[in-house]
């Protein structure tokens, strides 16, 4: 077969292939829509407007703090007090690390914090599981007491807890008044039973199913407590490990109460105590003290507030 045929056989193809998809009845093209613009309802309107003024009520004091350990001492206690300052000023951040032992002071706060949290989270883990997967004796009245310690005020117990650890201190070294010990044990306490009664919550929604399932695959008792059921109740334990935190942290009363005399280990509250003179409140001073305090929490958060999320938000479901 000749060049020239090829070419033309070629041509008669594709002009055929052209008329076949020019006969192909289009279709027609649909008219676009017009977008109409989204109309917020009102009740949404009002609900965002009551977040805004909620938020910025909440944010004011702190804002109010941190722009009175900035201002200069004639502005803070002047009598039109503004809420801006044209001369910020960083001296009042100066007097409290100047101050003898306040490195001191927040390192006791870490460690006396950092242990309740840590104790706490694990016994009540601990806790939580067994009086959800077991049954036992008494087990009702024993949630029952929970409920009821929290309802007793820390301050009526402050005073038998005082001569409690007093006599304590006598036999078990480290416990006794003006160490930290006085301060830990109480702490953990008073956490436990809102620890115990919150991770309950999140041990019972792990389906039995899961731990009947992991014994027929061999795991042992407590390679399912360590290894299956922590980490799904962990965001539990960050949950109630942040109010640990904080009622740790920022405790005023048993560090004034139980630390008597031994200064060295006194906790960051305590060291306010420095700026209210006779002559007169260093409310500069007070104020970034208390901006200083802030800053560990709000590290805290924001290490945890993924997990703290989704251990408010709820539990594991079936």
């Amino acid at each position: 077969m000749s060049f020239t045929r090829v070419r033309s056989l070629n041509r008669v193809r594709s002009v055929r292939s052209v008329r076949s998809i020019r006969s192909v009845p289009r279709v027609p093209r649909v008219p676009r829509v017009p977008r109409v613009p989204r109309v917020r309802r009102p009740w949404r309107l009002a609900a965002e407007a009551t977040a805004l003024l909620t938020a910025a009520v909440v944010a004011f004091p702190l804002y109010w703090m941190v722009l009175s350990a900035v201002k200069p001492a004639g502005e803070v206690q002047s009598d039109r007090p503004r809420p801006w300052t044209s001369a910020p000023s960083l001296d009042a951040f100066r007097r409290v690390f100047g101050q003898q032992d306040f490195a001191r002071y927040f390192l006791n706060s870490l460690l006396v914090a950092g242990t309740v949290v840590v104790v706490s989270a694990l016994v009540a883990f601990l806790a939580a599981t067994a009086v959800t997967r077991f049954r036992f004796r008494f087990r009702t009245t024993l949630l029952v007491m929970f409920l009821v310690a929290q309802m007793v005020p820390v301050e009526a117990l402050t005073i038998p807890l005082f001569f409690l650890l007093r006599d304590a201190g006598a036999y078990v070294p480290g416990i006794g008044l003006n160490t930290l010990g006085s301060l830990i044990l109480p702490h953990i306490a008073f956490s436990l039973p809102f620890a115990i009664w919150m991770l309950r919550g999140f041990v019972r929604a792990v389906p039995e199913s899961l731990e009947e399932a992991a014994y027929l695959d061999g795991a042992s008792r407590a390679r399912f407590l360590w290894r299956i059921l922590f980490p799904l109740v962990f965001p539990g334990l960050v949950a109630t490990s942040v109010f640990s935190f904080i009622s740790t942290w920022n405790d005023f009363l048993f560090a004034k109460s139980f630390i008597v005399s031994a200064t060295e280990n006194s906790t960051l509250p305590m060291a306010l105590l420095v700026f209210f003179k006779d002559e007169g409140n260093d409310w500069g001073g007070i104020m970034a003290a208390s901006t200083v305090m802030t800053v560990p929490v709000l590290v805290f958060f924001v290490l945890v507030q993924r997990r703290l999320v989704s251990g408010l938000g709820g539990a594991v479901k079936d």
